[in-house]
């Protein structure tokens, strides 16, 4: 993989996990100043669902943070874009679109239609 291209990925990473980072901060100042006292029990289920909901955004991003200090190590160690079943440099267009990705498109189609065969 070219620098440049390294260099893309690397940026475009870094400023994923700096977004995800600061969502993260907001949500629990959000959910912590927002203790208040509801007398009626709908407007408080209410705040709990989307609390919940919430809670539930941040579990996945959470683990898409992980993935990207993840590829961040991949880049800073020189396996960044290379598939981890087959070994073979993974399209620049496939890491566009995720650029987290650790298979190449054979592999994780392999790997998918292997995954429904067992019904996982």
């Amino acid at each position: 993989m070219k620098k440049e291209d390294i260099k893309y990925f690397r940026d475009l990473l870094t400023e994923r996990l700096e977004d995800l980072l600061a969502r993260a901060d907001d949500t629990v100042s959000n959910m912590t100043s927002h203790m208040e006292n509801f007398p009626d029990p709908t407007d408080r289920a209410s705040l709990e669902e989307d609390r919940n909901f919430m809670l539930r955004m941040r579990d996945r991003e959470n683990k898409l943070i992980k993935k990207i200090k993840k590829a961040l190590e991949r880049i800073d160690n020189g396996t960044f874009g290379n598939c981890e079943a087959c070994e073979e440099e993974i399209s620049i267009e496939r890491l566009k679109a995720r650029p987290v990705t650790t298979y190449c498109v054979d592999c994780k189609t392999k790997e998918e239609a292997s995954e429904k065969a067992l019904g996982l």
